[in-house]
């Protein structure tokens, strides 16, 4: 069992040799490690309350990885990252419609795993719910955030985001009728720079217009703009754009 007084990171990985390069990595920056090597056993560990992050392969024994996710977002809202061995660009979409927060393709560079987790880290510590410039509770029309519970509510529904998804959202409540670049977004919600082959801000988004669904008056509640971003529109503007 990791020690409670460092981060606790689950590594859930059938790679005997990948597991033990992350631990090689992630130690020696504060993280306590604990891996196991199939689905099944991750899942029960992973269901475990202490962990600030779970590493989670999508090729696993027994359960693969989609199906360790679907079960865990059951009850769990820790934090993912997906790491998927295949080129098809699928597994990626499923793996973030599901619920993680983050995925790596393999072979991916270690120095870019450790500053991912990072990132997720900082998004997702008590510290980062609000910043001198956020309003605890932001409203439009049905739609309520509120940063300090970290809870979102539709309708006075609760709606189960991600991380990655609850500040999404949060940026565009803020910004609610501007256009919103990618390369923001992907700063401002990602902690990282922009790639034009990454599509990690459009799954995300395409998750999270989902998950809302649309706006009472039946239009879109988030809307891309071509080669220019995203907007999410206000009540006033319609159309949604500055």
């Amino acid at each position: 069992m990791p020690r409670t007084d460092r981060p606790a990171i689950l590594i859930i990985d059938d790679d005997f040799e990948m597991t033990e390069m992350l631990g090689e990595y992630l130690e020696p920056e504060g993280f306590a490690i604990e891996v196991c090597h199939d689905g099944d056993t991750g899942l029960k560990l992973a269901l475990q309350p202490h962990w600030r992050l779970v590493v989670l392969d999508v090729m696993l024994p027994r359960l693969n990885g989609f199906e360790v996710l679907r079960r865990l977002r059951g009850s769990s809202q820790v934090p993912v990252i997906m790491l998927t061995a295949r080129g098809d660009a699928i597994d990626r979409v499923v793996g973030l419609q599901g619920g993680a927060d983050d995925y790596l393709p393999k072979p991916f560079d270690p120095q870019e795993f450790v500053a991912r987790v990072k990132a997720i880290l900082r998004r997702t510590a008590p510290s980062a719910l609000r910043t001198p410039e956020q309003e605890d509770v932001l409203t439009l029309a049905d739609v309520t955030l509120d940063s300090r519970a970290r809870t979102v509510r539709r309708g006075g529904q609760y709606v189960e985001l991600t991380a990655a998804e609850f500040e999404l959202l949060r940026r565009f409540l803020r910004s609610a009728g501007h256009v919103i670049s990618r390369e923001e977004l992907f700063r401002e919600v990602l902690d990282r720079e922009f790639s034009v082959f990454d599509r990690s801000i459009d799954n995300h988004v395409s998750s999270l217009r989902r998950k809302l669904g649309p706006r009472p008056d039946g239009r879109d509640r988030i809307r891309a703009v071509r080669n220019a971003g995203y907007v999410y529109p206000d009540l006033e503007s319609g159309s949604g754009t500055s």
